[in-house]
C-alpha cells in the first residue's frame, strides 16, 4: 500500500465508518474503529430489518474488513473526540456516528396509550429471536411517518403477526420520502396507508386522526374533520437525530440543523477531523454513507501525506460480472 502508515480513528461502525476503515486500511493506514454498540453494523444492524439485510451477509462483510487488520473496539462510546485522539495518539479521525436518537412529537395521550418509537422497535427486533423479547405491538399497529423507517416498521409488524398495520402520513403518496418500490411492496403485503392524515390524540382504545388538505404550495393544512382509528399501539417514525455531544468544545466546528458542515474533502472546520454519513447534510441511506466513507478515506490519506487528493480518471463502469458476491443467487 502507498499510504503513510498513520493512525486513524473511526468513530462509528456503521456503513460509513466501516467503508472508511476498509479503504484506509487498503491505503496502508492503521485504523481503529470505536463504536458505542455491542456489535458492529450500526443502523445496518439496528435500523434495517433482517428480511432486507440478512445478518450472515452483514457479519461476513464486517469480518472481511476486520481481516485487513482494522481494530474494532465495541462498547466504546467516544465522549470527547480530541481526548480520545490524544489518548490513542491518532493522527486523524473520521466521525460516522449514525442518527440513533428518535425525534419526538407532542401527541396528547391517555394513561394507558402504548406509544413507541421506530428506532426502539427495530433495535429490539435484532435480539428478539424468542417471541417473549419481541416488542408487544398488538394486533392493530399504527405507524406515524412517511419515510423508509415507517415502511420497515409496518412491514415488520405484519411479520410479527399484526392483523392490521396502518401507516398514517400527512401528505400524498407522490410527496412521501420513502422509496416508491418500498411503498409498493408494503401495500402488496397488506399494509394500509392513510394519506393526508395527522394524529391529534392517542386515547386508551384508539387514535383521533384529522384529515388534511394540501394548500397551493403543497403543504398539508388541517380541515377540522376527525375520525377515530382503533389501535393497540402507535409507533412514531418521524426521523432521527445525531448525538453530537462528542464534538463539544471543538474549535472551528460549524453545526447547522443538527448536522456538521464539512468541505468537499469531508473535513470539518477542525484540521484532521473528518465526518460523513448521517452526521453531515446528505440523504440518509447506506449507499450514500458507504460513498462518504470511501471519499473521506481518500481525502484523509492525502491530508496525512500533505498533498491534495486528485480524483483523476474514474475507473470503468463495473459490469454485471463484477457485481456478483457470494450471497447473490440467480432468481
Amino acid at each position: 500500500p502507498a499510504g503513510s502508515g498513520k493512525r486513524v480513528l473511526v468513530v462509528g461502525a456503521g456503513p460509513s465508518g466501516l467503508s472508511a476503515a476498509y479503504h484506509l486500511a487498503r491505503l496502508g493506514h492503521r485504523v481503529a474503529i470505536h463504536d458505542a454498540g455491542p456489535v458492529a453494523g450500526g443502523m445496518m444492524r439496528f435500523g434495517i430489518p433482517k428480511y432486507r439485510l440478512p445478518r450472515d451477509v452483514l457479519d461476513a462483510e464486517i469480518r472481511r474488513i476486520a481481516g485487513l487488520g482494522v481494530e474494532l473496539k465495541l462498547n466504546s462510546k467516544v465522549d470527547r473526540i480530541l481526548d480520545t485522539m490524544r489518548e490513542g495518539r491518532f493522527d486523524a479521525a473520521f466521525l460516522a456516528v449514525g442518527a440513533h436518537i428518535a425525534k419526538r412529537a407532542f401527541i396528547p395521550a391517555g394513561a394507558s396509550a402504548k406509544i413507541l418509537d421506530a428506532v426502539s422497535v427495530l433495535r429490539s427486533m435484532e435480539d428478539a429471536d424468542t417471541t417473549e423479547l419481541r416488542p408487544m405491538l398488538g394486533r392493530r399497529v399504527v405507524v406515524y411517518g412517511g419515510g423508509n423507517t415507517a415502511i420497515d416498521v409496518a412491514r415488520t409488524a405484519k411479520r410479527l403477526g399484526a392483523s392490521e398495520a396502518i401507516i398514517v402520513y400527512r401528505r400524498t403518496r407522490d410527496r412521501m420520502p420513502a422509496h416508491d418500490f418500498e411503498v409498493e411492496e408494503a401495500l402488496q403485503e397488506g399494509v394500509l396507508i392513510k394519506w393526508l392524515s395527522t394524529i391529534k390524540h392517542a386515547g386508551d382504545a384508539g387514535l383521533t386522526v384529522e384529515r388534511m388538505k394540501l394548500d397551493a404550495k403543497g403543504f398539508p393544512q388541517p380541515t377540522g374533520e376527525f375520525e377515530t382509528l382503533e389501535a393497540d399501539s402507535l409507533v412514531l417514525a418521524l426521523g432521527q437525530d445525531v448525538d453530537l455531544s462528542l464534538l463539544e468544545n471543538l474549535p472551528g466546528l460549524e453545526i447547522a440543523d443538527g448536522v456538521v458542515k464539512v468541505g468537499a474533502d469531508m473535513m470539518t472546520g477542525y484540521p484532521g477531523v473528518f465526518a460523513g454519513g448521517d452526521m453531515v447534510p446528505a440523504e440518509r441511506t447506506v449507499t450514500v454513507a458507504v460513498g462518504h466513507g470511501k471519499r473521506a478515506a481518500r481525502h484523509i490519506d492525502a491530508w496525512l501525506r500533505g498533498v491534495r487528493y486528485d480524483k483523476g480518471v474514474s475507473h470503468e463502469l463495473a459490469g454485471a460480472d463484477k457485481l456478483n458476491p457470494w450471497y447473490y443467487s440467480d432468481a
